[in-house]
């Protein structure tokens, strides 16, 4: 005998509740779209390959964008070379998707899965992004000749993951971040989207974040200042952290200024050039953009802002003589706060 069929009610409150469904299916995906492809009023960062002849790119969250520029920051602070830290970039991709998740397999933990019952640190230290990179680092450079290894192998002999060939499908990508985040590649890297609200940025907060990535060095050794983008400041007495670094006024707390003359023009001891590390700082600025509340970034006579519709480095009006020329010996990051 068949089930009779639902009353005229039953049914209508079905199709309601077909219909709802249908609704925040739709609805959802909606949103995972626009987050993914960087829908208007969403943030998302992209690198692009710096060869003309190569339309290469990936797309990628300012969350992951403030880590990939955490992971080489560590790496060429160690004296790391680029082959290193796409090694890291393409580990951390595979491992976490460049977010420092407090969950994985079994104890696993943050942006490489590491684990504090294999002896990685604790909990507290493998959840900080630039332990993990440091930690990640100093293993890969134990190493034998890792540089020329494949990718997959040498992240293998560093992680013993149970996916050893994982790796290589995120090695396009990390290539392209490693380029642009150590500086070889000028100009490839852009955010847009508004900043985070949830976080407070400035000036101070620049300059504590490159001191958490790149050490307190990037600070003695670039004498770096705040102060007001058209009057400059005191260079010892922002690198000591003193309160006369910064002038009590608001446009004076709102520009960072690094010099990169310090850097030898023939490449220090890891063949780094005085272009190469100004990059490497305004690439960083840029990827950490959203989260510090970072405006404008002003480099070698290209300029990326925030509000730009396409977001793209554009000349930034210091075309010839000396004006262009100081123009590559510092990186000008002003903030909105």
């Amino acid at each position: 005998m068949s089930e009779p069929s639902p009353t005229p009610a039953r049914r209508g409150r079905l199709l309601r509740f077909g219909g709802a469904v249908v609704v925040l299916l739709a609805l959802a995906g909606y949103l995972t779209v626009q987050y993914l492809t960087g829908g208007p009023g969403i943030p998302r960062c992209t690198v692009v390959s710096g060869q003309s002849d190569d339309d290469e790119s990936y797309d990628f969250t300012p969350e992951q964008a403030v880590n990939a520029a955490t992971i080489s920051a560590v790496g060429t602070n160690r004296g790391m070379p680029e082959r290193a830290v796409t090694i890291a970039l393409a580990t951390a991709l595979q491992e976490s998707g460049l977010r420092n998740i407090r969950h994985g397999d079994r104890d696993s933990l943050g942006l490489f899965q590491q684990r504090p019952s294999q002896g990685w640190g604790t909990t507290a230290e493998i959840m900080d992004p630039t332990y993990a990179a440091d930690i990640f680092y100093e293993h890969l450079a134990k190493v034998d000749d890792y540089a020329r290894l494949p990718l997959t192998v040498a992240a293998q002999r560093v992680q013993r993951s149970a996916f050893p060939d994982a790796y290589a499908k995120h090695e396009p990508d990390a290539t392209l971040l490693a380029a642009a985040l150590t500086g070889r590649s000028a100009a490839t890297l852009t955010c847009q989207g508004p900043a985070d609200a949830t976080v407070t940025g400035g000036a101070d907060s620049v300059r504590a974040a490159l001191v958490r990535d790149f050490g307190r060095g990037v600070l003695a050794e670039t004498g770096a200042a705040v102060g007001d983008s058209d009057a400059p400041a005191s260079p010892t007495a922002a690198a000591t952290g003193s309160a006369s670094a910064s002038p009590p006024s608001t446009a004076a707390s709102r520009t960072v200024t690094l010099p990169v003359s310090g850097v030898s023009a023939t490449g220090g001891a890891d063949g780094t050039t005085v272009g190469e590390r100004g990059w490497e700082l305004a690439h960083w600025a840029v990827a950490n953009s959203a989260s510090l509340h970072i405006e404008r970034v002003s480099y070698a006579g290209r300029e990326w802002r925030a509000e730009s519709a396409d977001s793209k480095w554009s000349p930034s009006g210091t075309s010839a003589g000396s004006d262009a020329k100081a123009s590559t010996e510092e990186v000008r990051i002003v903030t909105g706060q």
